[in-house]
């Protein structure tokens, strides 16, 4: 067999009883979750933004970060609810580099992911215990999503795992939001597809059980760009897009249209500069079309301490070790105009 054990992973419950939600903790994420819950099915026209680092790379930072996320979200409350990215599991192109929290709590580390569970699983307390904000984290494995369950606001199913249907299968049984993006190769067929199969019942084995779950009406869309045969990063986030999808997305008669406009990544040319610039964008369209107005919920944004990004090693505090992000300052411009616009 070509596998080399290396340790037992805790199981759930070891970790969750080491690292129990308290009363506060609970009401906290039960009523965010019901104000994202509340955005997503048209009750509230307050705008998401799902924003922060491309990776936790450092739990310090990142709860520094949030911090400063939380102190902002007061002002502009009735305008934008703020949920706080913290990705804790990194996709690879390659399969090369860094993998997120999950696979080395410390990055200039070896691999360890007995201890990343717990590490991922205390970051994300830590979050809520000190900030007042559930996040979002991307499930990269689905299995894995059991020992967040109890913490999440968000989940977003990433452009390299939409169409794998474990993937689909979890998002179904899963009770918040769930963000689907459009692939790198930009078929919104297939996100489309993936949404739809989110939305529907199904019964399938998970975590060594036959479980059967009920469909999840707040799965939603993700534009996130695109990538030609050559290589070219092509933006899907302008008018003409969104109007195309939306059409699609009601010809299929599916749940909540909800639509999530990603900044960065494709979208952006992979210049992380520009997302204030796309966000302003998105809002006008919003305001020259009711319907856009009616789907898109918010925007995803890639922010960190520190503009750019750094090698692993360097230990820049707040600075991005994976994709590039937009430091502290434009951020907080980029947050007080968009409530302004909205």
């Amino acid at each position: 067999m070509g596998f080399k054990q290396v340790q037992k992973i805790p199981e759930p419950q070891e970790i969750i009883a080491q690292m129990p939600v308290t009363a506060t903790i609970k009401a906290i994420k039960e009523q965010r979750d019901k104000e994202i819950r509340d955005i997503f099915t048209g009750k509230d026209d307050r705008f998401v933004l799902i924003i922060g680092p491309c990776s936790a790379d450092n739990e310090d930072a990142v709860i520094d970060y949030i911090s400063k996320l939380a102190l902002i979200q007061d002002k502009v409350k009735n305008q934008i609810l703020m949920i706080p990215r913290i990705y804790t599991n990194k996709p690879r192109t390659t399969g090369q580099g860094y993998k997120g929290m999950l696979h080395q709590p410390n990055p200039s580390k070896a691999t360890d992911m007995a201890q990343g569970i717990v590490a991922i699983r205390k970051i994300h307390l830590r979050a809520i215990s000190e900030s007042g904000l559930t996040s979002a984290d991307e499930m990269l494995y689905p299995e894995n999503h059991v020992y967040l369950d109890d913490l999440l606001s968000y989940v977003a199913v990433g452009a390299r795992s939409v169409e794998d249907q474990q993937h689909r299968l979890v998002a179904s049984g899963i009770e918040i939001p769930v963000g689907m993006k459009n692939p790198t190769s930009g078929d919104l067929s297939i996100m489309l597809n993936s949404i739809q199969a989110a939305q529907s019942k199904h019964s399938f084995i998970y975590r060594g059980w036959e479980v059967q779950t009920e469909g999840n009406p707040l799965a939603h869309a993700i534009l996130r760009g695109a990538v030609d045969k050559f290589g070219k990063n092509i933006a899907n986030y302008h008018y003409e897009d969104l109007s195309m999808l939306i059409h699609a997305y009601e010809g299929r008669n599916l749940a909540n249209l909800s639509i999530v406009i990603d900044t960065n990544h494709s979208n952006s040319d992979k210049q992380f500069g520009q997302q204030p610039r796309i966000a302003q964008e998105v809002i006008r369209n919003c305001h020259y079309d009711s319907l856009l107005k009616k789907a898109i919920k918010g925007l995803m944004v890639e922010s960190y301490i520190e503009d750019g990004s750094q090698e692993i090693g360097n230990n820049m505090y707040g600075k991005s070790i994976t994709d590039p992000c937009l430091g502290w300052a434009k951020t907080e411009r980029m947050i007080y105009e968009i409530a302004e616009a909205i």
